[in-house]
C-alpha cells in the first residue's frame, strides 16, 4: 500500500481514501472506509447547538472483513497503523463478545463496548457460525487526533447495518460532527437540535486555500476531557451561540483572506472570553504574520494558519518552533464535489 510522504515529517505516510483500497490479494469479503476529520468552527459549542463547518479530511480508516465457516466461531481483530504496523491485536468469542485475551488493554475495552452496542442495535450482527477476521489500517498517524475512534465506529456501523451516530453517543460520546465527516465527501455544515444531528453539504474550498495550512502541535487533546471542561463552564448566553453560527455562515462566505483572516480572529475571541482560555495566537504564537485558530478541543491536535508571506517563510517559522507537521489545505481536506450554488447547499440535510 502506498502513501504521500508529508513534508517534513519523517515517520509517517498519509493515505488516502484511493490508496487504502485493497489489492486483489488481499480478497476481503466485505470493506468499509471512513474519512477523518477537522472542524474549522463552533468547537464546543456544537454541543449547545451551533453551527459549525467540518472537514473531511483526504485520509481516514478502513476495515475489510472476511468470513469463513466454523464450528467455534470466533472473532480475530487486528489493527494496523498508518506506516503498516500492527498497533491492536484482539480475539473475541462471538456470543457476548467476551475477549479471549488475558490483560485486555484500553483500546481492547472500548473495541469490545462497541461491538456489544452494534449487538444491541441489531440482534442477528455476528450470529452466523463462521470465523470472521478484521482489519483495519489508518491512513494517518494515531496521535493526530483525526479520529481513530469515529472512524472505527461508522466503520462498524456500516457493517452491523446500523446508525453510527446511536453507536457513538452509546460508547465514546461526543457531538457526532466526526460521524458526519466519516461518510462525507466534502465540507459540511453540523449542528444538534432537538430532533437530533443535522448536516449537508457545502462549498468550502476557498480561492486563497493556497494560503491555508495545517500544523500539528505535536500533542493528541483528549476530547472527553475536553467535554468536562466545556461543561464545567455552562451555562453559556445564548447570544454566543448564535454568533458562533453566524460566524461559520461569514466563514463560508469568505471571498478574500483578509476577511477570512477577520473572521478567524472573532471566532478565536469570542471563544477565549467564554472558555477563559487564551487563543492558541495569544498563548504560543503571537510573533506571527498570519493568523491561527485552533480546530476542535482547544490545546492540542491542529490549527489552521493563514500564510501572509511566502510558504518557506511560514515553515521556518514553524518548524524554529519544534513544529514539522506542516500540510496544505488542499492535501488534507476533500474537495467538495457537489456543484449546487452556495445557497442551495446550505439547506441540504442528511
Amino acid at each position: 500500500m502506498s502513501g504521500t510522504k508529508v513534508e517534513g515529517f519523517d515517520k509517517a505516510y498519509m493515505i488516502t481514501k484511493e490508496e487504502s483500497k485493497p489489492s486483489p490479494a488481499e480478497k476481503f469479503d466485505q470493506f468499509y472506509y471512513g474519512h477523518g476529520k477537522l472542524l474549522l468552527t463552533g468547537e464546543y459549542f456544537v454541543l449547545d447547538g451551533a453551527t459549525g463547518i467540518a472537514l473531511p479530511t483526504t485520509v481516514g480508516q478502513s476495515m475489510g472483513i472476511r468470513y469463513s465457516q466454523s464450528f467455534d466461531p470466533k472473532l480475530t481483530w487486528k489493527s494496523f497503523d498508518v506506516n503498516g504496523n500492527l498497533w491492536l491485536e484482539a480475539h473475541f468469542e462471538f456470543w457476548h463478545f467476551n475477549i479471549m485475551d488475558e490483560n485486555p488493554s484500553e483500546e481492547v475495552l472500548f473495541l469490545q463496548k462497541v461491538l456489544r452496542q452494534a449487538r444491541v442495535q441489531n440482534k442477528h450482527f455476528l450470529r452466523e457460525e463462521q470465523d470472521v477476521y478484521v482489519e483495519t489500517r489508518l491512513g494517518f498517524p494515531l496521535d493526530w487526533g483525526l479520529g481513530s475512534s469515529s472512524t472505527l465506529i461508522y466503520n462498524i456501523a456500516q457493517w452491523a447495518y446500523i446508525s453510527p451516530f446511536e453507536l457513538l453517543f452509546n460508547t465514546h460520546g461526543g457531538s457526532g460532527y466526526d460521524i458526519a465527516c466519516a461518510g462525507s465527501d466534502g465540507p459540511i455544515t453540523y449542528e444538534l437540535d432537538k430532533n437530533g444531528p443535522k448536516y449537508g453539504p457545502v462549498s468550502f474550498y476557498p480561492s486563497f486555500h493556497e494560503d491555508l495550512y495545517f500544523v500539528y502541535l505535536g500533542k493528541k487533546k483528549d476530547s472527553r476531557e475536553a467535554i468536562d471542561y466545556f461543561k464545567s463552564k455552562q451555562p453559556f448566553p445564548r447570544d454566543v451561540v448564535r454568533e458562533v453560527s453566524a460566524l461559520s455562515r461569514e466563514m463560508l462566505e469568505a471571498s478574500d483572506l483578509n476577511e477570512f483572516e477577520h473572521l478567524l480572529r472573532s471566532h478565536e475571541q469570542l471563544l477565549s472570553v467564554q472558555l477563559g482560555l487564551p487563543s492558541v495566537k495569544e498563548e504560543k504564537f503571537k510573533d506571527f504574520k498570519g493568523e491561527v485558530k485552533s480546530l476542535g478541543a482547544w490545546g492540542g491536535d491542529f490549527i489552521i494558519a493563514t500564510c501572509k508571506g511566502s510558504p518557506q517563510e511560514l515553515r521556518e517559522y514553524f518548524e524554529a518552533k519544534g513544529l514539522d507537521i506542516i500540510i496544505p489545505f488542499s492535501e488534507l481536506i476533500l474537495k467538495t464535489p457537489q456543484t449546487l450554488p452556495l445557497e442551495k447547499q446550505s439547506d441540504l440535510v442528511h
